[in-house]
């Protein structure tokens, strides 16, 4: 292979993703503790670099199927980053992507393998270089997609209840919402059927449980929540 651009200094270009699950009521974010200098034993997102043979994507479904054993995840591109000192081990410029899954489809041994932890949003401690600000800007990009498309299902089970749909909407825009309304908006959406199944978990009476059909929504031009 001829080589070019030999002239020119070479950089690294790496990929964090950025992971948010949502459990008990709380928007969740895996994390775990640098085990690499610099920054040993940092809290930071799950990384890699890019390699010689990979498209950006490939490199980001690769970190996130290696993070979490799954296939066909929901995920973004959040952005670049490449001040020249954002990486005190040499030049590296990030793409960061953030990506949603159901912590119930999350393997354990997974996460203990790696040594990860949910956190709270609310509660994310400092993180290693300018991981907080690829988080923040990832939370910007899901609060205003949450209302125009349905990915609040990809933080839920496979059937829910529009108590914990609400929870989801609540938790990832910060702020409370009418039930009343909201219930009213979601029973006029054919694409959330609801079955004939009952979780008896929630109340003792009981709470219907619900499913997304994505046929019938992209049969639905107009959503929005």
């Amino acid at each position: 292979m001829v080589a070019y651009y030999n002239e020119y200094s070479k950089v690294y270009v790496s990929v964090d993703c950025i992971v948010f699950g949502f459990e008990e009521g709380h928007l969740r974010i895996l994390i775990g503790k640098r085990k690499m200098d610099p920054g040993r034993g940092e809290w930071s997102l799950y990384g890699g670099f890019v390699g010689n043979n990979e498209s950006l994507n490939d490199a980001a479904n690769r970190v996130l199927y290696d993070l979490t054993g799954m296939e066909g995840i929901y995920m973004k591109q959040a952005g670049a980053y490449g001040e020249v000192n954002r990486d005190p081990g040499d030049r590296v410029i990030s793409v960061a992507y953030w990506a949603l899954i159901n912590v119930k489809d999350y393997d354990e041994h997974l996460r203990e393998q790696y040594g990860l932890e949910w956190v709270n949003i609310d509660e994310l401690p400092q993180l290693y270089s300018d991981h907080n600000r690829m988080v923040e800007k990832a939370l910007r990009m899901m609060r205003k997609r949450i209302s125009t498309e349905p990915i609040s299902f990809n933080l839920l089970p496979e059937l829910f209840t529009l108590t914990q749909l609400q929870n989801v909407y609540e938790a990832v825009c910060h702020e409370e919402v009418d039930k009343r309304n909201f219930r009213k908006r979601i029973k006029d959406m054919d694409f959330i059927e609801k079955t004939e199944k009952i979780d008896k978990k929630s109340s003792k009476r009981g709470a219907a449980l619900y499913r997304f059909n994505e046929k019938s929504f992209s049969e639905d031009p107009n959503f929005k929540l």
